[in-house]
Parts: C-alpha cells; structure tokens; sequence
C-alpha cells in the first residue's frame, strides 16, 4: 500500500501512518495480494477521497460503511461508482430524494459522484478497502481507527461543516463530532432495507445548503 496523500490531509493525518495499528493493517493487505485476493478499489483509488476533497476545502462529511466489493464499482468514495456502471440501490433511492428535496434536480444516468468530492463534499467510507464479492472482509483491520482520526480532525481543526449520517452505524461516528461547531444531519439509511424507514422525506441536502449558506458559504451543487 503506498500512500500518496493530499498535503492538507498529510499535515493533520499523516502521523497514523506510523502508529502500529496502520504498520499491521499495511501487513494484511500485502499479504491478501500475495494469496492473489482481488482488493477493491486499485491501490492508486484507495485515499481518493481525501485527494479529491483537500482538508483546507471540506464542507460537508458524508459517511458510508465500506467500499463497494462488485467489479468496477468502487473508486474511493462513497456511495459512488465509476462512470458506465449500473446504480446501486442505495445510490439510486439518494438520487429519488436529491429529486424531491432540490427543486430542478434530474435524475443523472452516472453514479459518479466526484463533482461533489470536488466541491468539498468528503465522501468518506468507514473502511476503504474490500475483498472482492466479500462484503465487510476488511472490517475491523484498522481502518475504522484511521478515519475516525479523519473525522475527528475535521471537527478539531474546523467549524461549520455539515456530517450526513444515514444509518446506525454512520451515527455512532457523533461521538467525534463537536456539535457545538458544527452540524449533524442524522436519518435512517438509503438502502432499499430502510429508505422507507426515515430516508425518504429527510431532505438532507437542502438541509445541508441551508446550514451553508448561514455560515456564508457557497450550496453545493448536487446536480451530476
């Protein structure tokens, strides 16, 4: 695993990188490759959301689980697959609320979602790395404690950024979070299990542009 990190990300994040939790986690995904697992996302993907979205420009934090384990999906963000594959559910019912919460907002044929990591939305997943057609199979190696430092850094160093947290487990990252500074937008999870369940009828991103636009900030543009 080499890592090439963005340098507003090194600053804040870079000493992880030489705590022993992150020297193990490094050890197992060596050796999955040399048992010749396939690891999604590629190697180059694997911090793609800090690289896209630079510290400095974080605005909104959008937490997911893990990345997707089906090929040619994952890329290093979440809930986002690469440009020519099929929507996932989860995605598919995130853009039926986008529709109802933001006036003019049509539905985009891509699941592409780097032009909101490029306006400052960090599209962060737990665990950033998967055993193809194993979903979860790299939780718990270490990842979790990187991100959680990811996320506590942003609500150390920062204020008025929003958290999307969809689901338990993405609400159980409040804990890091300094809601005195900053703002949580909590609902049930857009997966086909619980859309209906609270997600639908939410309207986090209009929530989210408004939290925004009050701290003098520019909405970000959801439309893909």
């Amino acid at each position: 695993m080499s890592v090439q990190l963005e340098s507003s990300w090194l600053k804040v994040v870079g000493n992880e990188f030489e705590k022993d939790y992150m020297k193990s986690l490094k050890s197992f995904l060596l050796i999955e490759k040399q048992q010749k697992k396939i690891i999604y996302p590629p190697s180059n993907e694997i911090f793609n959301a800090f690289n896209l979205t630079p510290f400095d420009h974080v605005k909104v934090v959008l937490i997911g689980q893990d990345p997707y384990h089906g090929y040619g999906q994952a890329h290093g963000l979440s809930f986002s697959v690469k440009d020519n594959i099929r929507l996932p559910p989860s995605l598919q019912n995130i853009y039926k609320e986008l529709e109802q919460d933001i006036a003019g907002f049509k539905i985009p044929s891509t699941g592409n979602l780097t032009k909101w990591a490029q306006q400052g939305v960090l599209l962060l997943n737990a665990t950033l790395t998967v055993e193809a057609s194993k979903a979860a199979s790299h939780q718990k190696q270490g990842w979790e404690i990187f991100t959680d430092a990811a996320i506590k850094a942003v609500s150390d160093y920062k204020s008025g950024v929003v958290f999307i947290l969809w689901g338990r487990f993405a609400q159980e990252k409040a804990r890091l979070i300094d809601t005195s500074k900053h703002f949580i937008v909590k609902s049930a999870h857009p997966s086909p299990f619980s859309a209906y369940n609270g997600f639908f009828g939410s309207r986090p991103f209009s929530k989210t542009n408004k939290y925004l636009e009050q701290q003098g900030l520019e909405p970000i543009d959801w439309q893909i």
